[in-house]
């Protein structure tokens, strides 16, 4: 088992930090079984009209239908790759559960900008909501239990899967089209290091070096040398664009009928306070799992040293629920 571990983080570090060479292989003599699970069952399957709607599946061998673990890779919405550390790190447990696996690609914001989309996270977002309708779509062909779905990611990636958590459902049942009469909402959500909130008021209280957000609205890119500039901008168009914002904020979105779900960081919080990395910090786990409690959502917070930790590791928390 040790040597197995070994093998899947040598395999994650090659991906996360070898990207290019994800298309051109996922072989290492070390572990012929790994190998096999890492190589989708469909590669690249497509479920929208844009080049950037498309998707990985790893089908569970099971005789009956099976649980669906949704995976959105995180980067932001401005890059990353469908197949990172977060869902190696998984995959072969899941598969070995009898889970089946979906790895989606989707528009990032630079794409929504071109096209005029407004607001630019529009994109991303509802492009995963799509996915989902379609992968559900697919649950007679696929062995799938509709039913039966975790929406899990990291960071913007797990952004993305409370969000559609917590978004009312976009399942339009009037409409010519089968697959918009599908429910976008999973029965279960993951955000690993996620942001909970894109309010940016509600952001700096939290964390006052926070500076995340603004380009999922269209305010200039958070880079490096632009981080003050953007969240300046991003804090004096907040109230005049605080509704469209909450659109898209899971925090603002967050109900009593909402599925459960599990928030996991790397490190402690530390309310109130500048972080070293605001834009991971459990300061958003914190805050969103308070506000779940009270609404009375069934919601597991797990960071070093947390208490009440009931599934450790994402993997355990997803074969636990799906099962």
């Amino acid at each position: 088992m040790k040597a197995r571990n070994q093998t899947a983080a040598m395999l994650q570090m090659t991906l996360f930090v070898g990207g290019l060479l994800l298309s051109v292989s996922f072989a290492s003599a070390a572990d012929p079984e790994l190998d096999a699970a890492l190589e989708p069952t469909l590669r690249d399957v497509l479920y929208g009209d844009s080049p950037r709607h498309k998707l990985h599946f790893w089908k569970a061998d099971s005789a009956r239908p099976t649980a669906l673990a949704f995976h959105i890779h995180g980067g932001g919405w401005n890059g990353g790759e469908r197949l990172n550390r977060n869902l190696i790190s998984v995959l072969p447990g899941l598969l070995k559960a009898k889970i089946s696996v979906v790895s989606v690609e989707y528009r990032l914001i630079r794409h929504a900008v071109k096209e005029g989309v407004d607001p630019p996270v529009k994109a991303p977002l509802y492009d995963c909501a799509h996915a989902l309708q379609f992968v559900r779509s697919k649950a007679n062909e696929w062995n799938l239990d509709p039913k039966r779905v975790a929406a899990f990611g990291g960071s913007a990636g797990g952004c993305t899967s409370l969000w559609l958590a917590f978004h009312d459902d976009l399942a339009d049942p009037c409409s010519e089209d089968p697959i918009a009469r599908l429910s976008t909402r999973p029965n279960f959500a993951v955000g690993l290091r996620a942001q909970t909130t894109l309010d940016p008021m509600q952001m700096k209280k939290w964390m006052p070096n926070g500076f995340y957000g603004g380009h999922a609205f269209g305010i200039i890119n958070p880079g490096k040398e632009n981080r003050e500039k953007s969240i300046k901008a991003f804090l004096a168009s907040r109230d005049q664009m605080l509704s469209t914002i909450n659109e898209y904020s899971p925090y603002a979105l967050a109900s009593s009928d909402d599925p459960p779900v599990y928030l996991y960081y790397h490190v402690k919080p530390a309310m109130g306070k500048d972080t070293k990395d605001p834009t991971h910090s459990s300061n958003y786990g914190v805050k969103l799992h308070e506000h779940l409690q009270s609404l009375g959502v069934k919601s597991e917070l797990v960071y070093p040293g947390a208490p009440d930790i009931i599934h450790a590791t994402i993997e355990e928390c997803l074969v636990s629920r799906l099962k």
